[in-house]
């Protein structure tokens, strides 16, 4: 069996401790690593953990799940895949980071990996993909660490909650069935869906702004039946760098609270030419959070109908 063992490098103007936090903490990844949809931990323990992490490569989703081993004293963490996805045959690595100064350090990030059957196609496509993959998480990786320490108001989060009378199956049905949303949402003009892997999905939708506009969107959503959707926007408006965030849904005394939360961090670039020469960065939140606040409560309202009507 031929391994393959490489290594990615780049120089961070951030702390080692600084940087080793960011990526032992797995929740941050959909933030930091333009190819990560979503990461939930299977297990925890002393210095190990499992966890499952949803992924693009090559224009594919893909998921598998993770064995962890950090250690926080020598700034190093270990990886390596439990069951593969093919052509993967069996992949793992290393997190190293290594102290420059005391604002400053190298990252390196290490790979070793066999193809299925040793065929040269299959060896050939994930050289490419852990190349690609390697160079913009560390780049991303590079960018984010060195933003952390800048203003932080660009980065926001907040969601909107809806109580429903109706459980919570009914109401998760309505927002995973994403495809008909055409039929079922006013400012949804156009629907693409596709559910190429059991639970990983595609959305690409058109949708009508309260000023007529309309805004194509493309997400990766992660569902898990009948609790939460998960997703991350990887085509944005020109307000946005980034877009994740999930919905979920939480049986009560009352019936089910649907949830649906945002992060976001702002373009500040586009913001003059979005809103005017004037606007501010406030300005920008308040656009951001409104568009985003009305579509999710419009949907959630419509969902709420659906789930009390089904009873």
């Amino acid at each position: 069996m031929t391994t393959r063992q490489v290594e990615h490098t780049i120089t961070v103007e951030a702390p080692a401790a600084a940087v080793y936090r960011l990526i032992a903490e797995v929740e941050n990844w959909p933030r930091i690593f333009p190819p990560t949809l979503y990461v939930d931990h299977v297990a925890r323990g002393a210095g190990e953990e499992r966890i499952r992490i949803w992924a693009t490569a090559n224009g594919e989703a893909k998921n598998w799940t993770s064995r962890r081993t950090l250690d926080p004293g020598s700034l190093r963490i270990t990886f390596r895949q439990e069951v593969s996805t093919p052509p993967v045959a069996a992949m793992g690595g290393t997190w190293i980071i290594e102290p420059l100064s005391e604002t400053s350090s190298r990252v390196r990030l290490l790979h070793d990996y066999r193809a299925v059957d040793d065929d040269p196609e299959g060896l050939k496509w994930i050289d490419e993909a852990v190349d690609r993959n390697s160079r913009s998480e560390l780049a991303a990786l590079k960018t984010n660490v060195e933003l952390a320490h800048a203003s932080e108001e660009i980065t926001f989060s907040f969601e909107d909650t809806v109580q429903i009378a109706g459980v919570a199956k009914d109401v998760y049905d309505f927002v995973n069935e994403a495809g008909l949303w055409v039929e079922r949402l006013p400012h949804v003009a156009s629907v693409r869906f596709s559910e190429d892997a059991p639970g990983l999905q595609t959305l690409e939708m058109d949708t009508r702004a309260k000023d007529g506009s309309t805004h194509t969107t493309k997400s990766y959503r992660v569902v898990f039946p009948h609790h939460r959707i998960a997703y991350k926007q990887v085509t944005l408006p020109a307000l946005m760098t980034l877009h994740t965030g999930y919905w979920t849904f939480t049986e009560n005394a009352g019936g089910v609270a649907a949830t649906s939360q945002h992060t976001v961090v702002l373009n500040t670039a586009n913001i003059a030419a979005v809103l005017g020469p004037d606007a501010t960065v406030a300005d920008a939140r308040e656009y951001v959070r409104s568009a985003l606040s009305t579509n999710s409560r419009a949907t959630l309202g419509h969902a709420k109908d659906y789930a009390e009507n089904k009873r």
